[in-house]
């Protein structure tokens, strides 16, 4: 992608302005990002997907009343007799993952990768009735809403009061304060940064496309790369057994000696110590499949120098300097080895002309992927 190349799906904005002016700091609103778009499943595809258990599927049912409106909230798998009749207002249902499971999916938030990957979470599918909606809320991340059906009035707004009403199911703002109203009909987007606050809703049958970002906490990064630098702990710090042969005799033996605690955060800030260990702990982390993702045996053979290889829409590949990490593995790579597999990597493909190009290693390493369902040849 020419990343100084504009894009009608940005307003005329090349990416890189676009991530100038716009990512992070404030919302972006596209009339027709992407013209005479239309859903890329239809409702009875949807409905089919909310059935399934490899499928992450919520409902919110808005429920009117005298003073405000109450609100219920289930997760699926829902089976078509489950979901409410289509002529009942009020109801949504949300699809997370949806690129996981459909090509043209996968290929249309694939059009938002001048984004690092390590930062591109998914595509929701929201399907909502007339009047359909999730409240009032904001995102811990960056979000682009692209109504795909129908017609979606968004409010949205710098919410400084971020307080949640009490008693329900969703994390609904209290004291909801608009700023901007737009009507987005299909192929206009809006781009919202993190905790700008906005509630959708939608104008009779309506389907929207959110393209989310990953936002990990520093919580979450120190907890998941600790968890894996602990798994090699040994080997990095070594095996070296705590002395204290200047120990005096204690009258208090339940405190634990300070020297103690000395060697104890030695050994971990040894463990730390490591650039390469912690970068291979992130990297891993960072394409770990999701819980509900499971591959299926690949056909033997797809790597041959003589075929073309396209990663599965469900692999997670990402690079560093020293390593290629894929579906949560790391491996070495230096050379022309480590370029083939970047360009493998930020391309999701390779040629005839690239495989032939690769030594024997790498095709091994490319044969294995390929049995184990992670790329395909075509």
């Amino acid at each position: 992608m020419d990343v100084d190349q504009p894009l009608q799906l940005l307003g005329g904005l090349s990416p890189q302005l676009f991530m100038k002016r716009h990512w992070q700091k404030k919302p972006l609103l596209v009339r027709q990002a992407i013209p005479g778009f239309k859903p890329l499943l239809d409702r009875g595809e949807l409905f089919e997907l909310a059935s399934r258990e490899d499928v992450q599927a919520r409902m919110v049912i808005q429920q009117q009343g005298k003073h405000a409106p109450g609100w219920r909230f289930r997760q699926g798998p829902f089976e078509r007799r489950a979901l409410p009749a289509l002529k009942q207002p009020g109801w949504t249902l949300l699809l997370q993952g949806v690129d996981l499971q459909h090509q043209a999916v996968h290929d249309l938030m694939n059009k938002f990768r001048f984004v690092p990957d390590a930062r591109l979470d998914d595509l929701m599918i929201s399907y909502a009735t007339d009047g359909g909606g999730v409240g009032p809320h904001f995102d811990s991340y960056d979000v682009f809403l692209l109504q795909a059906h129908g017609r979606r009035r968004w409010r949205i707004g710098r919410q400084k009061d971020l307080s949640l009403q009490e008693g329900v199911p969703l994390k609904i703002l209290a004291n909801f304060v608009p700023e901007e109203e737009f009507v987005l009909e299909p192929g206009d987007m809006l781009y919202l940064p993190p905790r700008y606050a906005h509630d959708g809703g939608a104008e009779g049958e309506c389907m929207t496309y959110s393209i989310g970002f990953r936002s990990p906490s520093q919580g979450e990064l120190a907890r998941e790369m600790l968890s894996r630098l602990a798994e090699d702990a040994e080997d990095m710090v070594g095996v070296a057994l705590y002395k204290d042969p200047r120990q005096v005799a204690v009258t208090q033996p339940g405190e634990i000696p300070a020297q103690m605690v000395e060697f104890a955060r030695d050994a971990l800030e040894k463990a730390l110590r490591d650039p390469d260990a912690l970068a291979r702990a992130l990297g891993e982390y960072l394409t770990e499949p999701k819980a509900n993702v499971w591959f299926e045996d690949g056909e033997r053979g797809a790597a041959e120098p003589n075929t073309c290889v396209q990663l599965d829409r469900r692999t997670k590949m990402m690079f560093d300097a020293r390593h290629i990490f894929i579906n949560g593995e790391s491996f070495r790579a230096a050379g022309r080895d480590a370029t083939l597999m970047q360009q493998l990597s930020d391309q999701r493909s390779l040629s005839h002309r690239d495989l032939g190009r690769a030594s024997a290693e790498a095709r091994a390493l490319l044969q294995d992927w390929c049995d184990a369902g992670w790329l395909h040849g075509l």
